[in-house]
């Protein structure tokens, strides 16, 4: 199993707002880096995959609500990179699948509903899957692949840009895209997560948690200079995250944010998603509106796929 470098577009937005306020605003493009594993989902899944190759392990089994990103994306790396695959999937079984799901299913991938008390208790949802497919010989991928793997591959995001930036910004679910991209930084860099989650604290936490992981886990942990340099790296003058713009939680909608989108892809030939990308777009446009970032400055916006869900969206309302 190979993984070629990708063709990753990075996209100068020109339009009225950047110009007025004398910002260079860029959207790298992750979400063309494949037809159906798009955006940030391939790089977390990259050496998720490799891992489970090299032990010889041939189903994938993860979990994910019955409108996810994750789910959608592990479906098809199961049939382009030849795993059985297994979701479990939050929530009751509808007589109509939704997009997500039927695409999942088209995949390969086996489906298997929890109730959503189990779906929040992890241990219990862990024990529980060992009991149910103790036959099976499968590699676990945590909801969203949200694991050190998954992290690991999100720091090869930046390398996709190739012109010097201030800001690089990009929407959190879990955190673990966010603190990929906060340990891949350079000097004078810093970026801006844009929670779409409507939980206090919740995505600096997660951050945190895994830049201190890399951090204890680095191969020259305990070298002074090594240890330092990471301090700075975590250290809340290189990121942060913005709670201001989730629109009362995650999948929520709000006519404003419907209409920011439809504008943004019309003028700038550009298509958001409602769930994670447009949320993050809007807010890079109010905080442009604001001041607050600087004229001449250069902002990167992390395109991170997603655009199966809108789908959804359009299912939930028919």
């Amino acid at each position: 199993m190979q993984f070629e470098p990708l063709n990753i577009p990075l996209q100068a937005i020109n339009d009225a707002v950047t110009k007025n306020h004398g910002i260079r605003l860029f959207i790298l493009r992750t979400d063309l880096n494949h037809p159906q594993i798009s955006g940030n989902k391939l790089f977390k899944l990259k050496y998720n995959l490799l891992e489970a190759k090299k032990n010889g392990i041939k189903t994938l089994l993860t979990f994910g609500g019955a409108f996810s990103n994750h789910i959608a994306a592990t479906a098809a790396a199961g049939k382009e990179y030849g795993f059985k695959t297994i979701g479990i999937i939050r929530g009751e079984e509808y007589p109509e699948l939704n997009p997500t799901l039927q695409f999942a299913l088209e995949c390969g991938m086996e489906l298997h509903y929890v109730t959503r008390t189990l779906y929040r208790n992890k241990k219990e949802l862990y024990d529980y899957v060992n009991r149910q497919f103790s036959e099976e010989n499968f590699y676990l991928i945590p909801e969203g692949g949200s694991n050190a793997l998954g992290v690991l591959g999100c720091k090869e995001i930046l390398q996709y840009i190739n012109i010097d930036f201030n800001h690089v910004c990009c929407a959190c679910g879990t955190g673990a895209t966010m603190a990929g991209i906060v340990l891949a930084l350079k000097n004078n860099q810093k970026a801006i997560g844009f929670q779409i989650l409507k939980a206090e604290g919740y995505i600096k936490n997660e951050v945190t948690k895994w830049s201190d992981f890399f951090e204890d886990d680095a191969p020259d942990a305990g070298n002074k200079e090594s240890d330092k340099e990471m301090q700075e790296i975590i250290s809340e003058k290189k990121w942060e995250i913005n709670e201001n713009y989730h629109f009362n939680g995650y999948a929520k909608v709000q006519p404003e944010l419907i209409e920011f989108i439809n504008c943004f892809e019309e003028n700038n030939n550009v298509p958001l998603d409602f769930i994670y990308n447009g949320k993050m777009m809007i807010g890079i446009y109010d905080l442009i509106g604001k001041g607050f970032f600087k004229r001449g400055e250069t902002i990167v916006a992390i395109h991170t796929g997603g655009l199966q869900g809108n789908a959804g969206l359009k299912f939930l309302s028919h």
